[in-house]
């Protein structure tokens, strides 16, 4: 295959070297990707560790680009011990051995809440590599081939923090030796070093004299210098744990004039207490624990306040705004001095402008305090504020991300709680971004707190304000959470929104049989409930389903129903889109000339409404219908028109699937060459969106293409991918189009087995009754007989 293209892909499992490929590899200077630098700032008053920094710098032997000593290299060490400041100072000192970039993320792997799935990290570094929002790939193994596709030729330092099973971290390994990748766990994650060569440095505690180095360096030019002994024994009192040092240090920073030896004794005092509490089994955590409690009591009423409060909080990360709602404060600008005092009291960590974290282990110990100081109904108002904050927030956001979708009818905000408000659609992204792992675990909490009103508004909320990349796979385990407390609460009108929303995100997932079951259970309810509007709307979806698994009858019947009902609600938008599908239906069924008329229709009304998406669907239903009656030019017109409306709209999703009637048309006109081109396009977006179905479309047109130009072998390797994806799939009638087509490739090499393709084709075709599933297997079983 000659020319040029903007994508790599390569068809898996075939074998001869069949390739999609460009003709001039880009350099790195004109590659439009960016380069990510996402490390965190480096640490503050970082000291010795010099012989852990010497092991790391061994894995960089290389100085002239080639492969590294080791590319994955696991820092594991109990918690508090500076796993994570060690990896960020070696990381910042090697970073321009890596020219390609740095990605960073925490994987919360012991985090008191939810841990990062891989697929949600793996999304975020796409992202950052360049991927367009809409064409991550939904499916965890495409999304983990194109990150690995992507740094294949790059030199990229990788730092997965807290991960806490090989799991999260596998998929996550680029596939070349020139990249590396730093792990930071608790755990030794010995898998990595038996599958992937993982080199592995313990962490200890910190030896004594490295122990007082830190707490010096920490409290210079705040007071005079302490006695040497002195400082050996408060580093002895902390376990010699970095987490606890600083924050011991920082304690005797924060009070220049107090002797040291009478800090010494609070802390011991307040040892002795959780020595008499504790089982005496893990030293060095009762150590930091007891600093912990030490740094906690020296704190403002209201800041303690506000530290457990904090510790309720959906997720380990907040914005300023949500800690006011946590708060029940009526000033976000008095919220903001209380977290700068935990900050300073090294309780928390500042991220980013108005943005916060935990330490895990702060965390948990938060969360403790509020159990023990907090009254029931202290805490249960607290969670309730944040929750209605999220909620009402992420309706705000939803305005602008899904205008189109119905927004929920919702109380008025409690009078204690201020939602923020978006100016713009990048905004209402942006905060839908950063905020949606704490809004999954949002719904999570609501749930287990029984605030089941709470827990599916939220729910039904984040299906239309998840920000456009988000991973298809995150919703539907919240949505059944939903839906669980829709059902307790005997809400049925609840219960058919988050059904009609579970349906259409089983179909991302190409899970048809469990979308198919969601929308009939909402359509039931709707008529129960009397509610014609949404009635129309679940009859379109099941359309949908029937569509996509070519029952043509069913989903002509179902569109035509809904069709009536969006007329008779004055729902013309939807009126309109429910006729291009049963356009789609009736083309299928290879009913011309219904379709020619119902496709006037849709047009005039798509246009009608300056609905461009509509329009460019519409006429891609079109150009098949002038191709197939032999307007090959007018068809391609069609096409091409289509395809520049999913560029204006920069909608890779339509990109994709409008290249495949391109394709088609390019064909019928003759245009080999552009047709290969258009099909390649496909090929990859779908790739990248972990469409295997249409992926497969895309190739079985390739294996087209080639069979005209005569270039049977390669026809009948396409084929073949694409017969065993539909086959992976359940798509019995593509499968048998593309056995239709292998078996006319090999047919000169081996009649023999041209006719067993033939054979297995009229098997699948045996139940589809449709006109042109017909006149398929007619012209299988006339193949069949001329060459027997």
């Amino acid at each position: 295959m000659s020319g040029s293209s903007r994508d790599v892909v390569q068809a898996r499992n075939i074998h001869g070297g069949i390739h999609f490929h460009s003709q001039d590899k880009p350099d790195r200077e004109s590659s439009a990707s960016p380069t990510p630098r996402q490390l965190p700032a480096d640490v503050r008053g970082f000291v010795n560790r010099t012989d852990e920094l010497g092991e790391l710098n061994a894995v960089l032997i290389s100085e002239d680009g080639g492969p590294l000593v080791v590319s994955v290299y696991v820092i594991a060490g109990t918690a508090g011990a500076g796993k994570t400041s060690l990896a960020l100072r070696w990381a910042h000192q090697v970073r321009e051995r890596f020219p390609d970039g740095q990605l960073y993320a925490n994987l919360r792997g012991y985090d008191p809440g939810e841990p990062v799935p891989a697929r949600e990290a793996l999304h975020r570094f796409l992202i950052s590599l360049g991927v367009p929002a809409d064409a991550v790939p939904q499916d965890l193994d495409a999304a983990a081939a194109l990150y690995r596709s992507l740094l294949a030729d790059r030199r990229v330092l990788v730092v997965l923090d807290n991960a806490a099973t090989v799991g999260q971290v596998r998929p996550l390994l680029p596939g070349s030796a020139h990249s590396l990748v730093l792990v930071t766990s608790r755990s030794r994650l010995s898998g990595l070093a038996v599958r992937d060569g993982a080199r592995r440095l313990t962490l200890g505690v910190l030896p004594e004299p490295e122990a007082v180095a830190l707490l010096r360096a920490v409290t210079a030019g705040y007071r005079p210098v302490d006695d040497e002994q002195q400082l050996a024994e408060l580093a002895r009192l902390c376990a010699r744990l970095p987490l606890a040092l600083r924050i011991a240090a920082e304690r005797a920073a924060s009070h220049p004039h107090l002797r040291l030896a009478d800090l010494i004794a609070d802390l011991r005092d307040e040892s002795a207490l959780w020595d008499a509490l504790s089982t005496g089994d893990d030293e060095e955590a009762e150590a930091v624990r007891t600093v912990f409690a030490w740094s906690y009591r020296a704190l403002s009423e209201q800041a303690a306040r506000l530290f457990r409060l904090l510790g309720l909080h959906p997720g380990p990360e907040f914005g300023l705004q949500a800690a006011t709602a946590l708060a029940g404060a009526t000033s976000s600008s008095r919220t903001r001095q209380l977290l700068d005092s935990l900050v300073g009291a090294h309780l928390l960590e500042q991220t980013a402008p108005d943005r916060y974290q935990f330490h895990d282990l702060l965390r948990a110990y938060a969360i403790d305090q509020a159990q023990q100081e907090e009254p029931p109904a202290e805490r249960e108002a607290a969670l309730y504020r944040v929750l209605e904050w999220y909620l009402h927030t992420a309706d705000a956001a939803q305005s602008w991300i899904n205008p189109a979708e119905d927004r929920l009818t919702l109380p008025p905000a409690p009078g204690d709680v201020s939602p923020l408000t978006f100016p713009d659609y990048d905004a209402a992204v942006d905060w839908a971004e950063r905020e949606h792992a704490n809004l999954l675990q949002a719904v999570r909490t609501a749930a287990d707190a029984r605030q089941d009103r709470l827990a599916w508004r939220l729910s039904a909320v984040l299906w239309n304000a998840q920000f456009p990349s988000a991973s298809g796979t995150s919703w539907p385990a919240v949505g059944r959470i939903g839906l669980e407390a829709a059902e307790r609460l005997g809400d049925r009108a609840a219960q058919g929104i988050l059904l009609t929303w579970l349906g259409m995100a089983h179909t991302r997932i190409n899970c048809l049989a469990e979308s198919l079951e969601c929308h009939e259970k909402a359509l039931l309810i709707r008529r129960e409930l009397g509610d014609r509007l949404s009635e129309a709307r679940s009859l379109n979806l099941i359309g949908l389903n029937h569509l996509r698994g070519r029952r043509l009858d069913a989903a002509a019947r179902h569109f035509e129903q809904a069709i009536a009902v969006f007329q008779e609600q004055d729902a013309a938008h939807w009126a309109a889109t429910a006729l291009s599908n049963l356009a789609t239906a009736h083309y299928r069924a290879g009913r011309f000339p219904e379709a020619a008329t119902v496709i006037d229709q849709a047009l005039a009304a798509h246009r009608a409404l300056s609905n461009q998406r509509g329009e460019g669907n519409i006429l891609r239903v079109l150009s098949d219908v002038r191709r197939e009656q032999g307007d090959a030019e007018g068809a391609l017109v069609f096409a091409q028109t289509a395809l520049d409306i999913a560029l204006g709209l920069r909608n890779l999703r339509l990109e994709g699937f409008w290249l495949l009637t391109l394709g088609a048309a390019q064909q019928a006109m003759g245009q080999s060459a552009d047709a290969l081109t258009s099909y390649q396009r496909s090929a990859t977006l779908h790739r990248r969106l972990a469409d295997r179905s249409r992926e497969a479309l895309a190739w079985q047109g390739v294996g087209d293409v080639y069979r005209r130009l005569g270039r049977h072998a390669e026809a009948a390797d396409f084929y073949r991918q694409a017969a065993s994806t539909h086959r992976d799939l359940g798509d019995e009638w593509h499968q048998a189009l593309a056995l239709d087509g292998l078996g006319s490739a090999v047919l000169d090499e081996s009649p023999e087995e041209a006719r067993r393709h033939w054979a297995q084709a009229l098997r699948l075709l045996t139940d589809f009754g449709d006109s042109r599933a017909v006149a398929a297997r007619e012209n299988i079983e006339r193949r069949l007989t001329e060459t027997s």
